[in-house]
């Protein structure tokens, strides 16, 4: 879900290259992993940003606004950016990895769904969600939790296109889709949007 923790699997992916090809680290390679492994996790902030910034791409991450969302739907920024994009961390009352980061349009249609509100006419977001996202609903976009009549879906790493109607018109709109492919989430309702995996 964090950086930290593909900073960890990167390490143990290393580490088993070399062990596979029959070598070792060298000495200062292997104390340098030592030290890094035994660091403290990030905490308050600091982890906020790490978990936002796991949303997207580091090229994007990297200039990206870093925002907090508090309980009751209000943000606070936790760092400045200027790209465009705004990067949200994991929330920690869902049961699943699910920071995102977004460009302007598609924080509008953040905002419209928050307050449950239209989405502004015309105005196609795009969303990154590379650390996967909490398993939700396909049909009810409130919903808090599965029931035998709410379509839940399990859902990895993926992008989300919002707020562009005409798009969707090609995909599926079932109600329990194939989460491997492109498929319409909360179809006929204002917040419908392509969900697509990429991974």
């Amino acid at each position: 879900m964090t950086i930290k923790r593909l900073a960890r699997a990167a390490c143990a992916t290393g580490a088993l290259m070399l062990s596979a090809c029959g070598q070792t680290a060298p000495p200062a390679t292997q104390a340098a992993a030592t030290t890094t492994a035994t660091q403290p996790a990030p905490t308050g902030d600091a982890a906020l940003i790490q978990s936002a910034m796991s949303a997207a791409p580091g090229a994007v991450a990297q200039d990206a606004t870093i925002m907090a969302m508090g309980a009751d739907g209000s943000m606070r920024q936790l760092r400045a950016g200027h790209n465009g994009f705004t990067c949200i961390p994991d929330s920690p009352a869902t049961p699943g990895p699910d920071p995102m980061c977004a460009d302007a349009n598609a924080m509008q249609w953040v905002d419209a769904w928050l307050h449950h509100r239209t989405p502004p006419a015309g105005k196609v977001g795009f969303m990154y969600m590379l650390a996967g996202g909490t398993d939700a609903s396909n049909t009810d976009p409130y919903a808090t939790a599965p029931t035998s009549q709410n379509h839940w879906v399990q859902t990895g790493p993926h992008v989300m296109i919002l707020n562009a109607p005409s798009l969707l018109q090609n995909y599926p709109h079932n109600a329990d889709p194939d989460t491997s492919k492109p498929y319409v989430m909360w179809a006929g309702t204002p917040y419908e949007h392509l969900m697509v995996p990429v991974r």
